[in-house]
């Protein structure tokens, strides 16, 4: 298996359709899926039927959906006949923002309400300050700050080069929320652990980890403050886990299961949700972004890795893939221990206005828990610079009463700034209070 297991692929449809309703105008939204679908209320299931178990996969009805209450988006089937005519509807004043087709993601490998035009807006002014602070760094002042960081034997070199080690917050209070593969229960630096976990993958009751992607990533996010064997890298130690199981043993899942486990995310109020997971598909998602500006208003930060499709040394940028490149997802970048970026570490393209990679974390030989009894594993990628921002993230959310956008500007005003450019590390280098 390649160090870089992120590597995202263009999703498949499954033949289900993701229905985003306009705010406020669910019951419209419902009334045209009844009139030119045949969605009765009968085929559709809802979430709040779960509360905060969340939706069990397997029961959504083959022939109708389920509704997602927290997200105000829907994921049914329909034949195309009844799509063709939903997307007529669709217009400005329509009940419905958007319909899609449902794809798969891949392993890669009190808050105030903004829009997505003042996120846009504050990013882009945050980058302007950015670019103008950086020009005060020289390269020998980079090089020095670089040569401080290496793994010791009681710590990794992230939590020291983002003064986790220092910080004196754990996390406590927070709620963390990792979807990924899940979470290898048996690992004895998780056992004792008070967790909570949900398999949103179909015929899969269990949560538990027969990837190791999921459990790295939970490793960095909420591991230990004193491992089993080794050194320390987890973040935040202190936190609650929520393990939403997103992602098959092989490392993929449907959207379906993916939105679920957002909206049982936000259900259980989880300041933070970790996403290290994608595919390799340039053009944004409405559902997605309509996700994740929700998640912002209920107070639920999403962190999402920007994606491992560069390959720099052969002059290869890549792009910031689904579903980070949704305004409303902070977009992680992955550096090195000299602080430079990684090569496989994707770069805003700029394509689309609030695309960008957001924020740079600890991503390469980056170590951390895996399945047993193989106990920990060092590897690279995108995917560990998230759950690194994540468990950050959640110290703050400790430290200061910001949630949700109030969380993100938080992170994005504290980052260190480095000579990267803007496009590849956002506003810099993830620190902790």
């Amino acid at each position: 298996m390649s160090n870089e297991i992120e590597a995202g692929i263009v999703p498949e449809h499954s033949g289900r359709f993701i229905v985003t309703f306009r705010d406020g105008c669910q019951a419209d939204a419902m009334s045209l899926l009844k009139k030119e679908a045949g969605l009765t209320k009968a085929k559709l299931m809802s979430s709040a039927d779960f509360g905060e178990n969340g939706v069990a996969i397997d029961q959504v009805p083959v022939e109708g959906g389920v509704v997602f209450e927290h997200l105000g988006i829907a994921v049914v089937s329909m034949e195309n006949t009844a799509v063709g005519l939903l997307s007529q509807e669709i217009g400005d004043d329509s009940a419905i923002l958007a319909i899609e087709p449902e794809g798969v993601m891949y392993a890669l490998d009190p808050a105030k309400a903004l829009s997505l035009d003042y996120l846009r807006g504050f990013r882009d002014a945050a980058n302007t300050l950015y670019e103008q602070a950086s020009q005060d760094i020289s390269p020998e002042e980079m090089a020095e700050i670089a040569a401080a960081f290496a793994d010791s034997s009681t710590l990794t070199w992230g939590l020291q080069a983002t003064r986790v080690a220092r910080s004196r917050y754990s996390g406590k209070g927070i709620k963390v929320a990792v979807l990924d593969t899940g979470l290898d229960f048996s690992h004895p630096d998780f056992v004792g652990r008070r967790i909570v976990s949900r398999s949103f993958i179909p015929g899969v009751t269990s949560a538990q980890d027969g990837h190791g992607h999921g459990t790295h990533c939970t490793g960095t996010a909420c591991g230990p403050l004193r491992p089993s064997q080794g050194r320390r890298y987890g973040v935040a130690h202190g936190a609650q886990i929520f393990i939403g199981k997103v992602l098959s043993d092989q490392g993929s899942g449907g959207d379906i299961g993916i939105l679920g486990a957002i909206d049982w995310a936000i259900s259980n109020k989880c300041q933070v949700i970790s996403m290290s997971l994608g595919a390799d598909v340039q053009n944004t998602s409405t559902a997605y972004e309509t996700a994740g500006q929700r998640a912002l208003n209920a107070g639920s930060l999403i962190v999402a890795a920007a994606g491992n499709n560069a390959r720099r040394s052969a002059g290869n940028f890549g792009f910031v893939g689904r579903p980070a490149n949704s305004r409303t997802y902070l977009a992680v970048g992955a550096l090195n221990v000299n602080l430079a970026l990684g090569n496989f570490s994707a770069r805003d393209t700029v394509r689309n206005a609030g695309t960008a990679v957001d924020i740079a974390g600890p991503g390469v030989a980056v170590y951390s828990s895996w399945p047993m009894p193989t106990r920990t594993r060092t590897i690279d990628g995108t995917s560990m610079a998230t759950p690194h921002v994540a468990g950050i993230a959640a110290l703050w959310a400790q430290a200061t009463p910001d949630r949700g956008a109030a969380l993100w500007q938080r992170l994005i005003t504290n980052a260190q700034t480095l000579s990267a450019p803007v496009v590849d590390v956002g506003r810099g280098f993830v620190q902790a209070p």
